[in-house]
């Protein structure tokens, strides 16, 4: 009999383009603080592997959990829900 392990999913925004295939996300979330009863913002990293270099900085992105691929990165990018903002420099 053949199991399968359900993958767990996250959507965060590129915080930083690491290297050739690796993004670095930032998943926030809002939690109740359970002593004080305030709404505290909480957020984590995450390295991604980013295959085709699709993710820019600022894009919102939908990440799946895959097997180790590296040291620190256990993550692989499915799509890019949103895109970012862009600023292009011109000159005057």
């Amino acid at each position: 009999m053949t199991t399968t392990k359900q993958q767990r999913t996250l959507t965060g925004v590129v915080t930083k383009i690491s290297g050739k295939n690796t993004i670095r996300i930032t998943v926030s979330e809002r939690a109740v603080h359970p002593v004080y009863d305030k709404v505290v913002k909480r957020s984590r990293s995450f390295l991604v592997h980013d295959n085709e270099s699709v993710a820019n900085e600022g894009d919102k992105v939908e990440v799946i959990s895959v097997r180790p691929i590296s040291k620190l990165k256990s993550w692989k990018l499915v799509r890019v829900v949103e895109k970012g903002k862009t600023i292009e420099s011109g000159s005057k």
